[in-house]
């Protein structure tokens, strides 16, 4: 399987990640957000263009015209397929690096919280990943105050491997899981 711009989903699942136009998340990094709603119409809502990702659209434009070929792998809409609600966010940080890894993020609106939108973005992430044989690792990084994200990524099997300091986050937990479904 090779990672495409086509939606992310599990069959069954009311949840969908699509892919951000090229063009609509550089004008989201430009905070010219009339383009972006010109360019994404339907997938952007006050939470998505709000001074919380603000920061991470400005990064990730700067990824993708440094390295184009991230740009299938990157922070996706979640859709509520039943709805056609944008949700939140949910993708990778990028490609897979020499050692296999990719590092998942996901962000839900608080309007939408606890409605399982969370759980079955990083369902849909772990199933990317465990389909990619570049991919050996999934990594999280998780603040030590965020205790819904802490529970969440310890039911599927990820282990605590360290810490790091976020420019943007501050301190941070890097937890880890094989890739590859358990036998």
């Amino acid at each position: 399987m090779t990672v495409t711009e086509l939606p992310w989903a599990l069959d069954g699942c009311s949840l969908q990640l699509i892919h951000v136009p090229s063009l609509a998340l550089h004008a989201l990094g430009e905070d010219n957000a009339t383009l972006a709603m010109e360019l994404a119409p339907n997938l952007l809502t006050p939470y998505l263009l709000g001074e919380e990702c603000q920061g991470l659209w400005r990064y990730r434009s700067k990824q993708i015209a440094e390295n184009p070929l991230d740009s299938a792998w990157i922070t996706r809409i979640a859709v509520d397929a039943r709805t056609s609600a944008p949700v939140g966010l949910a993708g990778f940080h990028g490609r897979p690096d020499a050692r296999g890894m990719v590092e998942i993020g996901y962000r839900i609106d608080p309007a939408f919280r606890r409605q399982g939108h969370a759980r079955t973005a990083l369902e849909i992430l772990l199933d990317i990943a465990s389909r990619e044989s570049e991919v050996h690792v999934v990594r999280a990084t998780v603040s030590p105050d965020n205790s819904a994200s802490r529970n969440l990524i310890s039911q599927y099997g990820f282990n605590e491997v360290g810490e790091q300091w976020d420019e943007e986050d501050g301190l941070e937990t890097i937890f880890e899981v094989s890739a590859s479904p358990e036998p």
